[in-house]
């Protein structure tokens, strides 16, 4: 009986090392963040966030009514007079101050950039 639980003592610290060693991250697990594609319009319009500000306006479908963005990009440079399609990662951030927004958006791709 102590050679089998000796034996169990060695044995088993090093399985559960094996075990743990060829375990993979699930796809999209933690704050990895999810993709989005959006459209932008060409032109800011006036709004009113914690002080009047320009907002880009966004979609993300064609069908889609165009909707106050608040945020912004990061990685991506706006040019008036482009509408742009854009793939963007978001992120769920955490203790953000109350007049920020809780999602992180990130540049991916900027799959098209046309002239309006």
């Amino acid at each position: 009986m102590k050679n089998i639980l000796k034996s169990l003592s060695i044995i088993l610290p090093m399985a559960s090392m094996l075990v743990m060693t060829q375990c993979k991250p699930m796809p999209n697990s933690g704050s990895s963040g999810t993709e989005k594609t959006f459209i932008i319009a060409s032109q800011t319009v006036d709004c009113t966030g914690v002080a009047p500000m320009k907002c880009l306006q966004v979609k993300e479908k064609e069908s889609d009514s165009w909707g106050n963005f608040y945020s912004n990009i990061e990685g991506f440079t706006y040019e008036p007079g482009f509408e742009y399609v854009l793939k963007v990662k978001t992120e769920k951030l955490t203790n953000v101050p109350a007049d920020a927004s809780s999602i992180k958006y990130t540049l991916v791709q900027q799959v098209s950039k046309t002239k309006k």
